[in-house]
């Protein structure tokens, strides 16, 4: 009875917002980031909700340079704005804007080659963007829009910037790379196998095409653990849940899927929800405090194992087969170098 009553406690600290966040079993607030001063970012749809949350904690803890991808430069002038008042202009001005839709893979090598020109050391990259609980759709290149979006587009984006991580990890110490995973993972179908376009392109509904894309991001940190860390200890990359946020995914996106229960998610249940900087305390802690690598931290900065499928290092060694398979027939020739 006693490990159910601290499950569920720790279950409603993990996902909600308020006072609740206080049953977790570790503790970590903001203000407790540390001087990221000298050290320079890069956040993916950092301009609002969680991103916004980050990328305003990074500039308040005196981060030299951030770079910001994301799609529309109006709702990054609207964020700077928001510093500038907070912060102060100098620190807006710390934060330069690069167009990114990361399904767009030959914008996403473009944006990540202007990084590579613009400094010479990079020591965060928080892969936030992301598509939420939607319909099923297929990009450009033929791929189910979760995954191209939220695996392949950030796969690729970190491939191209790992040389200039593991350079920075050499000169300055640890880099660290955070995914954005969620404990929708769960819904995964529990036959999924990662063997074929095909297999992934199937419409699995709005849930499980999230669920599965939040899967592949969790197998991609542990992946990586496996194959880069273990070469270059100083780079490391974890994922994780941030909870029940209240952002445009949960307020506005959700109602194509469901548009009576997206009601019901977007105002009903409302107040319960965390607020753009409590939902990025886990990314936080693991962008500029964790020493491990291949975690899954949920909130404020606890490490879990996650379900039965996001610890299969077989599942995770084929998926990154696939991934390898798909970029290189729709896009550019991608091996084990790259990332």
């Amino acid at each position: 009875m006693a490990s159910l009553i601290d499950s569920a406690k720790k279950t409603i600290a993990e996902n909600f917002g308020g006072p609740v966040q206080k049953l977790a079993p570790r503790q970590f607030s903001l203000n407790e980031t540390p001087s990221l001063a000298g050290k320079v970012a890069v956040v993916t749809g950092g301009s609002e909700g969680i991103g916004y949350g980050i990328t305003h904690t990074f500039l308040n803890h005196d981060i030299s340079k951030l770079f910001i991808l994301s799609v529309s430069e109006e709702v990054v002038k609207g964020a700077k704005k928001s510093v500038a008042q907070e912060l102060g202009q100098e620190k807006a001005d710390r934060a330069e804007w690069i167009k990114c839709d990361l399904t767009d893979w030959t914008e996403t090598k473009k944006a990540a080659e202007r990084i590579n020109n613009s400094t010479d050391r990079l020591d965060i990259l928080v892969n936030n963007a992301g598509r939420g609980i939607m319909n099923y759709e297929l990009t450009e290149y033929g791929v189910d829009r979760h995954m191209a979006l939220n695996h392949f587009g950030h796969v690729l984006l970190t491939s191209h910037l790992l040389s200039l991580l593991k350079q920075t990890s050499e000169e300055h110490g640890t880099v660290r790379i955070v995914n954005l995973a969620s404990n929708a993972h769960q819904g995964a179908p529990s036959d999924t196998k990662f063997e074929s376009l095909e297999e992934l392109n199937q419409d699995l509904g709005p849930n499980a095409q999230y669920g599965r894309s939040k899967l592949a991001i969790i197998l991609y940190t542990r992946y990586f653990a496996r194959h880069v860390t273990q070469g270059f200890a100083k780079v490391l990359m974890n994922a994780s849940h941030p909870g029940f946020v209240s952002t445009r995914q949960s307020t506005e996106h959700i109602h194509e899927a469901y548009p009576l229960a997206g009601y019901m998610m977007s105002k009903v249940v409302e107040p319960f929800k965390k607020d753009q900087f409590d939902g990025a305390l886990s990314s936080v802690y693991a962008a500029t405090l964790t020493e491990r690598s291949g975690e899954y931290i949920c909130p404020p900065a606890t490490a879990e194992t996650g379900s039965e499928l996001s610890q299969n290092e077989e599942l995770g060694e084929q998926l990154m087969e696939l991934t390898r398979k798909i970029i290189s027939e729709k896009f550019e020739l991608f091996d084990d170098r790259k990332f």
